[in-house]
């Protein structure tokens, strides 16, 4: 048998393996959020968010909080239910994240969308970050779209060192899209998004493709600019996520401050673009 044939059956028994312990799909993934979902009807937001998250999971209330620590200290919130409508996982199978829409019943029904990162961790998806932003009772038609990985890529040897300097890549790519912003106003902001790019503000339903998302914020901005919190980028080098504060400046010579997780998508000409933004207000 030759070394040829020898290396693509063990990249399949390897890809196999690995696919059993975790899915390593996209199905996979919205499986466990729509699991999610059905946990916390039937036992609580509470009780769900301690059994699907990461032990250093982050959420917004309306500020960044570690998931447990927040829990810890305060009351069960309502009745939440959602649905997965958009969902993508890495080459690598264990990074990937979902979106779509929730509802909160209460004294009165609160809509909105909600954006989730997950990692694999052993046999399992576990929510590493959850962000949403609520709008009025959503009009639009959502058609769901699930994109698989297109193959499967997981470097043998990436260490702390080559992660790092991943992730670099990923902060520089953040600070290069601000400089633009800065330099050349926000409708330089097209040349960071991907055609289908979703776009989802406080009080708006998703924005959702390119030309679109570029009318929104000519609409609506006159500046904006980040500060990046934290960056991580899968090992499969497709996808990447950044969380942070986001300043805008509005057409109506109002300032607001935004909590924000960005969605990246590396292109076949290596540059990183995005393909889903959230914003949500900041707390005091």
């Amino acid at each position: 048998m030759n070394r040829f044939l020898c290396t693509i059956m063990a990249a399949s028994l390897a890809f196999g393996a690995y696919a059993q312990r975790t899915g390593g799909s996209t199905n996979s993934l919205v499986n466990a959020d729509r699991e999610f979902a059905e946990s916390a009807a039937k036992h609580g937001l509470k009780s769900a968010f301690h059994a699907n998250s990461a032990n250093d999971a982050i959420l917004f209330r309306p500020n960044p909080i570690k998931i447990k620590a927040y829990y810890a200290t305060h009351p069960v919130e309502g009745k939440v239910s959602w649905e997965p409508s958009y969902a993508q996982v890495s080459r690598s199978g264990d990074w990937g994240y979902t979106t779509g829409a929730f509802t909160m019943d209460g004294e009165k029904t609160v809509y909105g969308q909600y954006l989730s990162v997950w990692k694999a961790n052993g046999s399992k998806w576990e929510l590493v970050l959850d962000l949403g932003t609520e709008h009025n009772k959503p009009l639009q038609k959502v058609t769901p779209v699930f994109k698989e990985p297109k193959d499967y890529f997981k470097p043998i040897f990436a260490g702390e060192k080559q992660m790092a300097a991943g992730r670099e890549i990923i902060y520089t790519t953040e600070k290069t899209m601000g400089a633009t912003l800065k330099s050349y106003g926000v409708a330089a902001i097209g040349g960071f998004l991907n055609p289908d790019v979703r776009v989802v503000f406080p009080g708006l339903e998703p924005v959702i493709g390119k030309d679109k998302a570029i009318a929104f914020y000519n609409g609506m901005v006159s500046k904006i600019s980040f500060k990046t919190t934290l960056a991580d980028k899968a090992s499969g080098g497709d996808l990447a996520y950044t969380y942070g504060v986001a300043t805008i400046d509005y057409r109506t010579d109002l300032r607001e401050s935004f909590n924000y997780v960005f969605i990246y998508e590396r292109q076949p000409d290596h540059n990183w673009n995005l393909i889903q933004q959230i914003y949500s207000p900041v707390g005091e």
